[in-house]
């Protein structure tokens, strides 16, 4: 069984800055494309930022400059640096993957359980 295990949540001032790591462990062919997500209360689960197998990466407009995806791809592990963090950064962040079990399966999405950041004074 395929599993992500999310770390480095916690709380941080106004300004502060976390690292977030996303490692899958478990039986799996290959990982494609990984991603953050956050999800506030009240609020939609919305994209944080992704990155490719080959390292390209996309951005959520309110992280840009601020929020940097990277992968080491040897770790099957995922990271979020989040600099110049701001009170509505505050949620519970959510890696995933796309992947394949076996080489014949279809890509499938694996969710980690979630880590929460809490930006507060």
């Amino acid at each position: 069984q395929v599993q992500l295990v999310e770390s480095g949540g916690g709380l941080v001032q106004p300004g502060g800055s976390l690292r977030l790591s996303c490692a899958a462990s478990g039986s799996f062919f290959r990982i494609n494309a990984m991603g953050w997500y956050r999800q506030a209360p009240g609020n939609q689960r919305e994209l944080v930022a992704d990155i490719s197998s080959g390292g390209n990466t996309n951005y959520a407009d309110s992280v840009k400059g601020r929020f940097t995806i990277s992968r080491d791809n040897a770790k099957n592990t995922v990271y979020l640096q989040m600099n110049s963090l701001k009170p509505e950064d505050m949620a519970v962040y959510y890696c995933n993957a796309a992947l394949k079990r076996e080489w014949f399966n279809s890509w499938a999405t694996v969710w980690g359980q979630g880590t929460q950041v809490t930006v507060s004074s």
